[in-house]
């Protein structure tokens, strides 16, 4: 019996910016939901001034309009992958590790209480937002497993974390660990980059890499029926009663 890679319970995915969980983890997410699991996105911030190129070429842009461009892509692209989706606005390039933030992100994780986490690698050197937002991750799960705090509210167990793949991954120490078939999916996954107009120069990257992670799932045992996958690196031990 093969555990489930992504629980039974709520699956959490925390987003540096607002279009991240889309490229890195958008047939997971449908997956999770085509399985009838509550499935909600929280965005840190909108990416509006580091990860919008697309908008900041039209003319007379500001950063209101292509914050709302942005929320409006993001929430359009979660609808289709069948998630939840909620907006921090903390600020991108650079985001900041404020108290507040802290006390937000703990906040969702007690609320959704998932069954596991997803969210940036620890290492990237190429976007420290996305660096910090798994450090923030990490300190948030710690917080919302305290019995003292926010007496209110119950404490959560001990949710996996997952780590999606990054851009660039040999230089971000990602090895992955779990490579999810995300086959009966991907054709969602597609629908919800191409609404993330602002980088639409991706799509054909995600696209191209989930062949690829297919190829690499079948090599790795996978059923040969499997024509894409994600690869996402486990930070905490997986508990079974048997080996896989």
């Amino acid at each position: 019996m093969t555990a489930s890679p992504v629980g039974r319970g709520p699956v959490l995915v925390v987003s540096a910016h607002a279009a991240d969980f889309v490229w890195r983890a958008g047939g997971a997410l449908a997956l999770s939901a085509s399985r009838g699991q509550v499935v909600h996105v929280l965005c840190l911030t909108f990416g509006e001034r580091g990860e919008s190129p697309g908008l900041w070429k039209q003319p007379g842009m500001t950063l209101e309009r292509v914050k709302e461009a942005r929320r409006d892509e993001a929430g359009r692209a979660a609808a289709v992958l069948g998630a939840e989706i909620d907006f921090l606005d903390a600020g991108d390039y650079p985001l900041r590790a404020t108290d507040d933030l802290h006390d937000r992100v703990t906040t969702t994780i007690r609320r959704v209480n998932p069954a596991v986490i997803i969210t940036h690698p620890a290492r990237d050197p190429y976007n420290l937002d996305h660096s910090l937002a798994h450090e923030i991750v990490l300190r948030a799960r710690m917080v919302a497993q305290a019995a003292g705090h926010d007496p209110q509210t119950r404490p959560i167990g001990a949710p996996n974390v997952l780590q999606f793949e990054p851009h660039q991954p040999e230089q971000c120490d990602f090895v992955p660990n779990l490579l999810l078939d995300v086959s009966t999916v991907f054709d969602r996954k597609i629908e919800a980059m191409r609404i993330m107009g602002a980088q639409s120069h991706l799509v054909a990257y995600y696209t191209d890499l989930g062949i690829r992670r297919g190829v690499q799932a079948v090599r790795n045992g996978g059923n040969r029926s499997i024509t894409h996958a994600e690869a996402f690196q486990r930070i905490f031990p997986v508990v079974g009663g048997e080996l896989l």
